[in-house]
Protein backbone atom coordinates (compact mmCIF):
# COMPACT_ATOMS: atom_id res chain seq x y z
CA UNK A 1 0.00 0.00 0.00
CA UNK A 2 1.74 3.65 -0.71
CA UNK A 3 2.76 5.98 1.81
CA UNK A 4 3.61 9.29 1.59
CA UNK A 5 6.52 10.82 4.19
CA UNK A 6 6.84 14.66 3.89
CA UNK A 7 10.08 15.90 3.25
CA UNK A 8 11.61 18.91 5.40
CA UNK A 9 10.90 21.28 2.00
CA UNK A 10 7.36 19.59 2.18
CA UNK A 11 8.06 17.53 -1.17
CA UNK A 12 5.80 14.12 -0.71
CA UNK A 13 7.67 11.29 -0.76
CA UNK A 14 6.15 7.73 -1.36
CA UNK A 15 7.11 4.81 -0.15
CA UNK A 16 5.68 1.19 0.90
CA UNK A 17 6.64 -0.99 3.86
CA UNK A 18 6.26 -5.10 3.81
CA UNK A 19 7.35 -7.29 6.41
CA UNK A 20 8.51 -7.18 9.83
CA UNK A 21 11.25 -7.39 11.83
CA UNK A 22 13.94 -5.57 14.39
CA UNK A 23 16.09 -4.41 11.58
CA UNK A 24 14.43 -2.30 8.46
CA UNK A 25 16.19 -2.57 4.62
CA UNK A 26 15.42 0.65 3.19
CA UNK A 27 16.13 0.84 -0.68
CA UNK A 28 16.63 3.92 -2.55
CA UNK A 29 16.68 4.09 -6.31
CA UNK A 30 18.88 5.14 -8.69
CA UNK A 31 18.58 7.37 -11.29
CA UNK A 32 15.31 7.23 -13.39
CA UNK A 33 14.05 4.79 -11.40
CA UNK A 34 11.69 3.83 -8.68
CA UNK A 35 11.22 1.69 -6.03
CA UNK A 36 10.02 -1.42 -8.23
CA UNK A 37 13.70 -2.09 -9.44
CA UNK A 38 13.72 -3.97 -5.53
CA UNK A 39 10.75 -5.91 -6.01
CA UNK A 40 12.68 -8.79 -6.27
CA UNK A 41 14.70 -8.22 -2.89
CA UNK A 42 11.08 -7.26 -1.01
CA UNK A 43 10.18 -10.45 -2.03
CA UNK A 44 13.40 -12.66 -0.41
CA UNK A 45 13.79 -10.22 2.67
CA UNK A 46 10.07 -9.55 3.95
CA UNK A 47 10.04 -12.61 5.59
CA UNK A 48 12.63 -11.45 7.87
CA UNK A 49 13.16 -8.09 7.74
CA UNK A 50 10.58 -4.78 7.74
CA UNK A 51 11.71 -3.98 4.01
CA UNK A 52 11.15 -0.47 3.12
CA UNK A 53 10.77 0.41 -0.89
CA UNK A 54 10.93 4.26 -1.86
CA UNK A 55 10.63 6.62 -4.37
CA UNK A 56 13.21 10.13 -4.41
CA UNK A 57 11.44 13.17 -4.92
CA UNK A 58 11.26 13.38 -8.90
CA UNK A 59 10.81 9.73 -9.29
CA UNK A 60 7.96 7.34 -9.52
CA UNK A 61 4.71 8.42 -7.24
CA UNK A 62 6.88 11.01 -5.14
CA UNK A 63 6.46 14.73 -6.00
CA UNK A 64 8.12 15.97 -8.80
CA UNK A 65 7.50 19.67 -8.22
CA UNK A 66 10.52 20.52 -5.93
CA UNK A 67 12.57 24.60 -5.83
CA UNK A 68 15.60 23.48 -5.01
CA UNK A 69 17.37 19.93 -5.42
CA UNK A 70 20.30 19.37 -3.40
CA UNK A 71 22.41 16.31 -2.18
CA UNK A 72 21.14 17.21 1.62
CA UNK A 73 17.34 17.62 0.25
CA UNK A 74 17.65 13.91 -0.92
CA UNK A 75 19.31 12.99 2.41
CA UNK A 76 16.31 14.40 4.21
CA UNK A 77 13.60 12.31 2.25
CA UNK A 78 15.54 9.33 3.10
CA UNK A 79 14.82 10.57 6.92
CA UNK A 80 11.56 11.43 6.55
CA UNK A 81 10.40 7.77 5.39
CA UNK A 82 13.07 6.06 7.88
CA UNK A 83 11.41 8.71 10.60
CA UNK A 84 8.13 6.61 9.79
CA UNK A 85 9.24 3.39 10.41
CA UNK A 86 9.57 1.55 13.83
CA UNK A 87 12.60 -0.36 13.34
CA UNK A 88 15.52 0.42 15.87
CA UNK A 89 18.20 -0.37 13.38
CA UNK A 90 18.25 0.39 9.86
CA UNK A 91 20.21 -1.09 7.06
CA UNK A 92 20.00 1.88 3.79
CA UNK A 93 21.14 0.59 0.32
CA UNK A 94 21.09 3.07 -1.99
CA UNK A 95 21.99 2.02 -5.57
CA UNK A 96 24.18 4.28 -8.36
CA UNK A 97 23.27 8.27 -7.63
CA UNK A 98 21.63 7.13 -4.52
CA UNK A 99 24.69 5.36 -2.86
CA UNK A 100 25.89 9.35 -2.39
CA UNK A 101 22.42 9.96 -0.69
CA UNK A 102 22.58 7.13 1.98
CA UNK A 103 25.74 8.27 2.99
CA UNK A 104 24.54 11.58 4.12
CA UNK A 105 21.21 10.12 5.47
CA UNK A 106 23.04 8.32 7.71
CA UNK A 107 24.48 11.10 9.45
CA UNK A 108 20.92 12.38 9.92
CA UNK A 109 19.18 9.18 11.07
CA UNK A 110 20.27 8.11 14.01
CA UNK A 111 19.42 4.49 13.46
CA UNK A 112 21.40 3.64 10.68
CA UNK A 113 23.46 0.78 11.37
CA UNK A 114 25.12 0.78 7.95
CA UNK A 115 25.02 1.73 4.25
CA UNK A 116 24.93 -0.68 1.62
CA UNK A 117 26.24 0.73 -1.57
CA UNK A 118 25.24 -0.94 -4.69
CA UNK A 119 27.37 -0.35 -7.82
CA UNK A 120 28.85 3.08 -7.18
CA UNK A 121 31.69 5.11 -5.52
CA UNK A 122 33.96 2.33 -6.49
CA UNK A 123 37.24 4.58 -6.46
CA UNK A 124 36.84 7.76 -4.22
CA UNK A 125 39.85 8.66 -5.91
CA UNK A 126 37.74 9.30 -9.58
CA UNK A 127 34.74 11.21 -10.02
CA UNK A 128 32.98 13.26 -12.63
CA UNK A 129 33.01 16.63 -12.09
CA UNK A 130 29.84 18.07 -12.69
CA UNK A 131 31.57 19.88 -16.43
CA UNK A 132 32.09 16.25 -17.50
CA UNK A 133 28.78 15.31 -16.43
CA UNK A 134 27.13 18.62 -18.63
CA UNK A 135 29.28 17.65 -21.21
CA UNK A 136 28.37 13.86 -21.00
CA UNK A 137 24.89 13.96 -19.80
CA UNK A 138 23.10 16.73 -19.35
CA UNK A 139 23.26 18.66 -22.34
CA UNK A 140 22.71 15.55 -24.91
CA UNK A 141 19.42 14.65 -22.27
CA UNK A 142 18.34 18.53 -22.95
CA UNK A 143 19.01 17.89 -27.04
CA UNK A 144 17.87 14.81 -27.45
CA UNK A 145 16.53 12.34 -24.71
CA UNK A 146 15.26 9.88 -26.06
CA UNK A 147 18.14 9.24 -28.48
CA UNK A 148 20.31 9.10 -25.40
CA UNK A 149 18.90 6.90 -23.51
CA UNK A 150 18.57 4.30 -26.20
CA UNK A 151 21.62 5.03 -28.04
CA UNK A 152 24.27 6.07 -25.55
CA UNK A 153 23.68 4.88 -22.04
CA UNK A 154 22.92 1.18 -23.03
CA UNK A 155 27.02 1.80 -23.52
CA UNK A 156 27.83 2.36 -20.22
CA UNK A 157 25.28 0.50 -18.43
CA UNK A 158 24.54 -2.57 -19.68
CA UNK A 159 26.71 -5.73 -20.41
CA UNK A 160 26.41 -8.00 -22.97
CA UNK A 161 25.30 -10.75 -20.57
CA UNK A 162 22.30 -8.37 -19.70
CA UNK A 163 19.44 -10.12 -20.35
CA UNK A 164 17.29 -8.83 -22.81
CA UNK A 165 14.20 -8.12 -20.51
CA UNK A 166 16.47 -6.34 -18.33
CA UNK A 167 17.60 -3.86 -21.08
CA UNK A 168 13.97 -3.05 -22.50
CA UNK A 169 12.30 -3.01 -19.13
CA UNK A 170 15.10 -0.13 -18.00
CA UNK A 171 14.84 1.62 -21.05
CA UNK A 172 11.33 1.68 -20.81
CA UNK A 173 11.55 3.41 -17.03
CA UNK A 174 13.98 5.73 -18.41
CA UNK A 175 11.88 6.71 -21.61
CA UNK A 176 9.26 7.78 -18.50
CA UNK A 177 11.26 10.50 -17.47
CA UNK A 178 11.18 14.20 -18.31
CA UNK A 179 14.46 15.44 -19.23
CA UNK A 180 14.65 18.59 -17.16
CA UNK A 181 13.38 17.01 -14.28
CA UNK A 182 16.21 14.22 -14.53
CA UNK A 183 19.04 16.98 -15.14
CA UNK A 184 17.56 18.59 -12.09
CA UNK A 185 17.52 15.09 -9.85
CA UNK A 186 20.79 13.84 -10.98
CA UNK A 187 22.92 17.36 -10.53
CA UNK A 188 23.13 17.55 -7.19
CA UNK A 189 25.62 14.15 -7.13
CA UNK A 190 28.29 16.14 -9.43
CA UNK A 191 28.06 19.01 -7.13
CA UNK A 192 29.08 16.74 -4.17
CA UNK A 193 32.91 16.63 -2.24
CA UNK A 194 32.12 12.54 -2.19
CA UNK A 195 35.57 12.37 -0.45
CA UNK A 196 34.48 14.64 2.19
CA UNK A 197 31.14 13.15 2.68
CA UNK A 198 33.05 9.62 3.03
CA UNK A 199 35.03 11.21 6.03
CA UNK A 200 31.89 11.54 7.69
CA UNK A 201 30.27 8.67 7.53
CA UNK A 202 30.98 6.93 11.02
CA UNK A 203 29.16 3.55 10.49
CA UNK A 204 30.11 0.19 8.49
CA UNK A 205 29.64 1.07 4.45
CA UNK A 206 29.67 -2.31 2.21
CA UNK A 207 29.41 -2.37 -1.29
CA UNK A 208 27.65 -4.95 -3.93
CA UNK A 209 29.31 -4.16 -7.50
CA UNK A 210 29.41 -5.50 -11.20
CA UNK A 211 32.54 -6.28 -11.82
CA UNK A 212 31.80 -3.84 -15.09
CA UNK A 213 34.78 -1.39 -13.65
CA UNK A 214 37.05 -2.09 -10.82
CA UNK A 215 36.42 -1.62 -6.96
CA UNK A 216 39.66 0.33 -5.51
CA UNK A 217 38.94 -0.90 -2.13
CA UNK A 218 42.48 1.03 -1.15
CA UNK A 219 41.19 4.17 -2.42
CA UNK A 220 38.16 3.86 -0.42
CA UNK A 221 39.82 2.90 2.54
CA UNK A 222 41.48 5.74 2.84
CA UNK A 223 38.19 7.77 3.44
CA UNK A 224 35.59 5.58 4.84
CA UNK A 225 36.08 4.11 8.29
CA UNK A 226 35.07 0.72 7.75
CA UNK A 227 34.88 -0.53 4.04
CA UNK A 228 34.46 -3.68 2.04
CA UNK A 229 33.08 -4.65 -1.17
CA UNK A 230 31.64 -8.18 -2.99
CA UNK A 231 31.73 -8.49 -6.98
CA UNK A 232 29.06 -9.78 -8.87
CA UNK A 233 30.71 -10.79 -12.69
CA UNK A 234 28.46 -10.47 -15.81
CA UNK A 235 26.89 -7.94 -14.87
CA UNK A 236 25.63 -4.05 -15.77
CA UNK A 237 24.87 -1.76 -13.53
CA UNK A 238 22.01 -3.12 -12.68
CA UNK A 239 22.96 -6.53 -10.62
CA UNK A 240 19.62 -6.54 -8.14
CA UNK A 241 17.96 -6.59 -11.38
CA UNK A 242 20.48 -8.78 -13.65
CA UNK A 243 21.17 -11.59 -11.07
CA UNK A 244 18.98 -11.14 -8.32
CA UNK A 245 19.45 -14.31 -6.80
CA UNK A 246 23.16 -13.61 -6.63
CA UNK A 247 22.51 -10.33 -5.83
CA UNK A 248 20.03 -11.21 -2.81
CA UNK A 249 22.53 -13.66 -1.66
CA UNK A 250 25.23 -11.35 -0.89
CA UNK A 251 22.99 -8.78 0.30
CA UNK A 252 21.54 -11.68 3.07
CA UNK A 253 25.31 -12.48 4.20
CA UNK A 254 26.33 -8.99 4.73
CA UNK A 255 23.27 -7.73 6.21
CA UNK A 256 24.08 -11.05 8.76
CA UNK A 257 27.45 -10.01 9.20
CA UNK A 258 26.12 -6.27 10.05
CA UNK A 259 23.56 -7.20 12.78
CA UNK A 260 23.89 -10.73 13.91
CA UNK A 261 21.30 -13.16 13.51
CA UNK A 262 19.59 -11.43 15.97
CA UNK A 263 18.49 -8.71 14.04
Amino acid sequence: MDKFASSSDGIKIRYEVTGEGPTALLFVHGSMGSARWWDAQRDHFAGRYTVVQMDLAGHGGSDKSRPVWSARQYAEDIKAVADRIDPQKIILVGHSMSGAYALEASLIVPRTRAVVLVDTLKDLDQSMTYQQADELLFRPYRKDFKSTVEDVLPRYLFAASTPPEVRARLLRDFLKNDPETVVKSIAPLYLMDLRAAATRVTVPVRAINSDSAPTRRDNNRKYFRDYDYAVICGTGHYPMLERPDEFNRILDETVLSLVGMDQ
